[in-house]
């Protein structure tokens, strides 16, 4: 069986995209750094995510690249990394921040070399500012302490926000995982199951068909904890009339898709049907709004004004979407705030969220942006709120 993933070309071609980037912005090397929670940034040029260590990629304005890797990660690096040129740096150490005495590590001045950028006064730009641990950034001042550091990451948004064919086959072959995992979860939900026993439903069924990985923490949430924008699974055992929220998710080669839907233990009804199906019609009416040539801050204000107009201004979190590919949630995010257009293969979650005093629910998918109108990665929200009988 062919498996789904970038090819080796495509990390080159993302190198010499990102040196032209450098060279118009007279910048004479660019650092990407990377943690294990947020690998994407070295991911993209280097096919490598750390584990424990941090890692990050050099790349000069003349197109040349090099990976940097923790003193634990030098073989790893090499096996699985897409750029011949892997150097280990103490810098990139792990956080229980090992002194490692008689390791004979590199320097920033030894990578920067060997890439061709030379001189002291030289314009670095960080392409990752907010993974940029304090020791990289003081490796960096130290081995350069006349050198103009500057913050560049936009030029990663710009790179990373148009997908190619072969990111958009990876995100597909998520979806589709995803979909069995949903319908295994769905097919196990009973009272008395734990929220955790649940995770490892989709876990074991992700796994079985063709996961690297989680796409993020899969979480099963109940009740109380559907309020939660962000949280993690329990021992709760789920109970008849429990409303259960799910997002599952499967990662491809680095790219990182979820699904989620409520599911309701019983019967909805009332209020708590109300503000669901609210949630729903937003979800949808968010695609409706999304085209190429579209200004990402109108729909988001249009987002919003519709929770006033309907009375549950008190019940809006954030709204309505946000990038994804090799992070479920990556920038652009789409708010009231941001002055992008969409374009042609922006890949978006649709994520549909509403918190109540008791219970809140969430609505998401994965859709690709289309010249009229968005490729959805997934039908299975259509079959609307679904509720078990037991």
């Amino acid at each position: 069986m062919n498996r789904v993933c970038i090819p080796d070309w495509e990390y080159q071609e993302r190198i010499q995209k990102a040196a032209k980037l450098l060279r118009e912005r007279g910048l004479d090397v660019m650092l990407v750094a990377s943690t294990e929670s947020d690998y994407a940034n070295a991911r993209y040029f280097s096919g490598f995510w750390p584990l424990f260590e941090r890692a990050g990629v050099a790349i000069s304005a003349n197109g040349d690249a090099a990976l940097l890797v923790g003193p634990e990660s030098a073989v790893f690096g090499k096996d699985f990394g897409k750029i011949e040129k892997v150097f280990v740096l103490r810098e990139f150490r792990e956080s229980a921040d090992p002194s490692y005495p008689e390791l004979q590590a590199s320097t920033f001045n030894d990578v920067f070399k060997a890439i061709g950028v030379t001189g002291e006064h030289i314009k670095i730009g960080l392409g990752s500012y907010v993974e940029c641990t304090l020791p990289i950034y003081e490796g960096l001042k130290d081995a350069y302490p006349k050198a103009e550091i500057v913050r560049c990451n936009d030029i990663m948004v710009s790179l990373r926000k148009i997908k190619s064919a072969n990111e958009l086959a990876c995100i597909r072959e998520g979806f589709r995982i995803i979909e069995l995992a949903t319908d295994e979860v769905i097919k196990n939900l009973k009272p008395g199951v734990t929220e955790l026993q649940m995770v490892g439903v989709a876990q074991r069924v992700i796994y079985e068909n063709g996961a690297e990985y989680e796409g993020l923490p899969m979480y099963v949430f109940s009740e109380e904890s559907t309020r939660h924008a962000i949280s993690r699974s329990r021992y709760r055992e789920i109970k008849k009339g429990d409303i259960v929220q799910l997002n599952l998710s499967a990662k491809i080669d680095g790219y990182s898709p979820s699904i989620g839907l409520p599911v309701i233990m019983g019967k909805l009804e009332g209020e708590r049907r109300a503000l669901v199906e609210f949630c729903r019609q937003m979800h949808e009416w968010t695609g409706e709004q999304m085209k190429a040539g579209v200004m990402a801050s109108d729909i988001a204000k249009g987002f919003l004004q519709q929770y006033k107009d309907a009375g549950y201004e008190k019940n809006y979190v954030y709204g309505p979407c946000h990038g994804t590919g090799m992070i479920e949630v990556e920038a652009p995010w789409m708010e009231t705030s941001t002055d992008y257009l969409l374009e042609e293969n922006m890949t978006f979650q649709i994520d549909t969220f509403i918190s109540g005093p008791t219970f809140g629910c969430r609505w998401e998918k994965g859709v690709a942006v289309k010249k009229d109108g968005i490729e959805s990665y997934t039908d299975y929200l259509k079959k609307g709120i679904i509720e078990l009988e037991f």
